[in-house]
C-alpha cells in the first residue's frame, strides 16, 4: 500500500485498523448481548411502552420465544393500568394462553373499564354542552382537550386527533397553542402521521413567544423522527444533535434519550462527511451526553472517525439484533448499516495510490472476493475514483494531475481574459467611430 507522499507512518495504521496498542487499551467489544427487555420498558411510558413491547413480541422471531412470552406479559400488565381493552383484548389474544391463567381474558375488568369509560363521556359530553351554552371559550378549549385525553386513553386515536385539533379555534394565548401542538404530535407519531408531525412542529415554530427548552427540545425529537421515517438521514441527524441534554426523561411517552444518542449517532455516521462528524458529533458537548448513555454507539463514532473500521463494523455487528426491535429505527438499519459501509470503504481508500486488497478485506472483515464486488459498486458509482488489478489483487487510485489541472485552468482563464478584453475594445471603437447598427425595416 502506497502513500501520496513520503511521510507515510502514521497514515499505515489505516490499513492495519489503527493499530494493535491503541485498541488493546479500549473498552471491549459487546458481542451481541440480548436486549433486556425489562430495562429497555423501563425508559419509556403510556401507550409507547406498551406499543414497543408489542412490537418487540411480533419482530424477535419465532425461535425466541422466552423474549416473546416476557414481552407479552409486561405489555398485558402495564396494558391494565390503563382504559384500552381493545388493546387489552389484543394482547390476551397474542399470549393465547401460553402464560397461564393469570395472563388470560379478564371480562370482569373490561366490562368494568368500560361501563366506567361510558360514564366519563356523559359527564364530559354535558360539561361541553354547558361550556357552549355559556360561550366561555377557554372553557370549551379545556373540554375538548379533555374529550382528547379521554380518547387518547381508550385507544381511539383518529377521535382524540380530531378534538385536540378543535381547540385550535378557542386557543386565545400562545402557550394554548403551543399545548394543542404538542398533543397533535404526540398523537400524530402513534398514528404514524409523520406528515401531520412536521406541519405541527413548524406550527410551533412560527410563534413568536420564545419556546422552554424542554418543549423545543421535544419538537427536534419530534421532527427528527418524521425526518428519519422519510429516510431524511441528514436531516433527522442535524435534529436530534440540537436536541439539548435537559430534556432527560421527560419526552418517555415518544422517546427516551438513549434513542437520541442511537438515532443522532447513526444517521450523522450514515449522512455526515468527516469534517461535519468531527464539529457536529464528536466535538458536540451537548450531544456528548446523550452518547455517554450507549457506549456501544460513542465508541463506534470514534472508531469510524479514527479509521478503526473492523472494531467500529463490530460494535454495529453486536447492536444490528436490538436495532431490528426498535419500533421506529427498524425499517431504516439495512439501509443506514449500507451507508456506513459504502463511507467507510471510501474513507479507507482515499489516503493512498494503491491498496492491497488483502490487508483491505482483513481490515473489513470480509473476503478479497467481497470486497471487490463492493469496491466495484462504488467505482461504477463514480464514489471511488480508482481502478482495480483483479491478478495482483490490488486497487489503484486515479488521483488528477494536480499541476496539469492547474495549468490548465490558467490558460482557460488567460483565454477568457484575452476574449474579454477585445470584446471591450471592440465596443470602444464602435462607440468612439459612432457606429450603430440599424435593424433591417420589416
Amino acid at each position: 500500500m502506497e502513500r501520496d507522499d513520503e511521510s507515510n507512518g502514521p497514515m499505515m495504521e489505516l490499513c492495519t485498523n489503527g493499530g494493535g496498542e491503541e485498541t488493546s487499551n479500549r473498552r471491549p467489544i459487546i458481542t451481541g448481548e440480548p436486549l433486556d427487555i425489562e430495562a429497555y420498558a423501563a425508559m419509556y411510558k403510556g401507550r409507547t411502552k406498551i406499543m414497543r413491547l408489542l412490537f418487540i413480541a411480533n419482530h424477535c422471531g419465532g425461535g425466541n420465544q422466552t423474549m416473546q412470552l416476557e414481552a407479552l406479559r409486561m405489555a398485558y400488565d402495564e396494558v391494565k393500568k390503563g382504559e384500552n381493552t381493545q388493546l387489552f383484548r389484543d394482547v390476551v389474544s397474542k399470549i393465547n394462553g401460553r402464560l397461564g391463567d393469570k395472563y388470560g381474558m379478564d371480562s370482569a375488568w373490561c366490562e368494568m373499564i368500560d361501563r366506567r369509560a361510558e360514564q366519563r363521556k356523559g359527564k364530559l359530553e354535558n360539561e361541553l354542552s354547558s361550556y357552549r351554552t355559556n360561550l366561555i371559550k377557554e372553557s370549551i378549549r379545556m373540554g375538548h382537550n379533555d374529550f382528547g385525553d379521554f380518547y387518547y386513553a381508550c385507544g381511539l386515536l383518529n377521535e382524540a386527533f380530531k378534538n385536540y385539533i378543535k381547540t385550535r379555534d378557542y386557543c386565545t394565548t400562545a402557550k394554548h397553542i403551543i399545548h394543542m401542538c404538542m398533543n397533535a404530535i404526540l398523537v400524530s407519531i402513534e398514528m404514524g402521521q409523520f406528515s401531520h408531525v412536521s406541519s405541527y412542529v413548524n406550527k410551533v415554530d412560527q410563534n413568536p413567544e420564545t419556546l422552554d427548552p424542554i418543549v423545543a427540545a421535544k419538537l427536534r425529537c419530534a421532527s427528527g423522527l418524521a425526518h428519519l421515517e422519510l429516510k431524511k438521514y441528514k436531516l433527522a441527524a442535524r435534529k436530534f444533535l440540537d436536541v439539548n441534554p435537559e430534556l432527560g426523561s421527560s419526552y418517555n411517552e415518544v422517546i427516551a434519550p438513549q434513542d437520541v444518542a442511537t438515532y443522532g449517532g447513526l444517521c450523522a455516521l450514515a449522512s455526515f462527511d468527516r469534517s461535519e462528524l468531527k464539529a457536529k458529533v464528536i466535538d458536540n458537548i451537548s450531544f456528548r451526553n446523550f452518547l455517554e448513555l450507549v457506549p456501544e454507539v460513542r465508541e463506534l463514532i470514534n472508531d469510524f472517525y479514527s479509521s478503526r473500521y473492523a472494531s467500529c463494523l463490530e460494535y454495529l455487528g453486536s447492536l444490528r439484533a436490538n436495532l431490528l426491535l426498535d419500533i421506529h429505527l427498524h425499517d431504516h438499519v439495512d439501509t443506514l448499516y449500507d451507508q456506513i459501509r459504502k463511507k467507510a470503504l471510501i474513507q479507507y481508500t482515499l489516503p493512498f495510490v494503491s491498496v492491497d486488497l488483502s490487508r483491505m478485506a482483513d481490515a473489513f472483515k470480509t473476503s478479497v472476493s467481497g470486497l471487490e464486488k463492493e469496491l466495484e459498486a462504488l467505482i461504477t458509482d463514480d464514489q471511488i475514483q480508482a481502478r482495480i488489478d483483479s491478478h495482483n489483487k490490488i486497487l489503484y487510485a486515479r488521483h488528477a494531475d494536480q499541476r496539469s489541472a492547474t495549468f490548465q485552468k490558467v490558460l482557460q482563464m488567460g483565454n477568457e481574459f484575452d476574449r474579454d478584453v477585445r470584446s471591450m475594445m471592440l465596443r470602444a471603437n464602435l462607440l468612439k467611430h459612432e457606429y450603430h447598427a440599424k435593424g433591417r425595416k420589416p
